[in-house]
């Protein structure tokens, strides 16, 4: 099998699987990505086919044919990275593969279970994600940082002085910086409420946490009504 068969078989996998009306639905949230490259395909089916082709050479193959043309093509590249048990063939994959992710849908459904398990170690790779100045590798790492770094026993101040480092006019990034800080001012409300009170983040995202965290119902009413007298205006 050679690399246009694999692209193509699973294509057609993939095409088995459409559903138009959750094609239109999956692109009404993604705006920056042409509708005609959804195909409609919903996530437990991409994992089950993920399941399915992990460690063939299909699946090898097609990891290789980057960029991939269809939303799905990249889901379902997100999901095999993610079944990767070895610690550096997982960096090496995501450092081929992040640079061609276009957007938070794909960006965000990346979840290895390898990371759950070795936090320790992955601070050194989200550093160098946080600084390698591509959106969607930034926004990976910063991810990383909410889902493993917010909760003991790896939880330090530090973790947001990293999230608060980084500065952009991207919206993709700004928002997921606001999403880190109102997710820490759930968990570790503390520590988190001096970059508030010190306006350690731009307006936009600052203002963005605040309404984040004062929709969630982890934060409890004494705190949202603090955190509602720190907005912006």
């Amino acid at each position: 099998m050679d690399t246009n068969q694999a692209v193509n078989t699973i294509r057609e996998k993939l095409f088995a699987l459409k559903d138009e009306k959750y094609a239109a639905f999956s692109a009404s949230l993604v705006p920056n990505v042409e509708r005609e490259r959804f195909i409609g395909v919903r996530t437990p089916q991409l994992r089950a086919l993920a399941k399915e082709l992990c460690g063939t050479e299909e699946a090898r193959l097609f990891t290789a044919a980057l960029p991939h043309y269809y939303q799905e093509e990249n889901c379902l590249h997100g999901f095999l990275a993610e079944r990767i048990k070895d610690e550096g063939e997982l960096y090496a994959a995501l450092d081929a593969f992040l640079p061609h992710v276009t957007n938070w849908a794909v960006c965000d459904l990346i979840s290895p279970a390898l990371f759950k398990k070795r936090p320790a170690s992955l601070m050194p790779k989200i550093d160098e994600w946080l600084k390698s100045g591509d959106v969607y590798a930034v926004r990976f790492g910063l991810g990383m940082l909410m889902a493993h770094y917010l909760d003991a026993p790896y939880f330090t101040e530090e973790v947001l002085g990293r999230a608060a480092g980084v500065t952009s006019d991207e919206y993709y990034l700004k928002m997921m910086v606001a999403w880190l800080f109102a997710t820490a001012l759930a968990k570790q409300y503390d520590a988190a409420l001096p970059y508030i009170k010190n306006r350690r983040l731009d307006a936009w995202t600052h203002n963005k946490a605040i309404q984040k965290a004062i929709e969630s119902r982890r934060v409890t009413d004494g705190h949202k009504a603090e955190l509602r007298t720190l907005k912006i205006k």
